[in-house]
């Protein structure tokens, strides 16, 4: 809320949400956010140069929200990025669609959602939404910054349908 009433209080371009290289906060969101030299419980302008957050996407608020307690949620936070911030919607879920996790889908996040999108009925939906979600893996379920979840990698790229390919956050912005 600090953040969207900064961009509007300095009349900045609404493309600012997206691609800010500032934020506000206070020393624990701070040290969360692994940024160094804030101090104090108040909230302040902070430049955001040369670390891997700015603007709503990287958001550990927004993050948190568009994942599940236990992991990320590509689908998740998909959806929120095309729904609040591009203003499309996708359409609901057909009925009687299994959730991921209980499905008999095996493999990694991405291999059991590329497996989910072989079904026409789900590819539709999940071709917009899951490039989204793929292009924000580098953080976690809380919004901390990741190059591997486990013994994993992170692979934060992203293609799609049209054929456009991107790398992480930096390539979604």
């Amino acid at each position: 809320l600090t953040f969207c009433a900064g961009v509007m209080r300095e009349n900045l371009p609404v493309t600012t949400l997206v691609d800010a290289d500032f934020t506000y906060l206070n020393d624990s969101l701070a040290q969360f956010y692994g940024i160094r030299n804030v101090n104090g419980d108040g909230f302040r302008k902070v430049n955001l140069e040369g670390s891997q957050r700015g603007g709503l996407l990287t958001h550990a608020s927004v993050l948190t929200v568009t994942s599940n307690p236990s992991r990320t949620s590509p689908v998740k936070r998909g959806k929120w990025v095309l729904e609040n911030l591009l203003n499309t919607p996708p359409p609901p879920a057909p009925a009687n669609v299994p959730e991921l996790e209980r499905s008999k889908l095996v493999g990694t996040l991405r291999e059991r959602l590329q497996q989910h999108r072989a079904d026409p009925a789900c590819a539709s939906c999940h071709s917009m939404m899951d490039p989204i979600g793929f292009a924000l893996e580098n953080f976690d379920a809380v919004g901390q910054y990741r190059q591997r979840d486990g013994c994993t990698d992170i692979d934060a790229s992203a293609k799609f349908p049209d054929g456009t390919e991107v790398q992480g956050v930096d390539g979604l912005r």
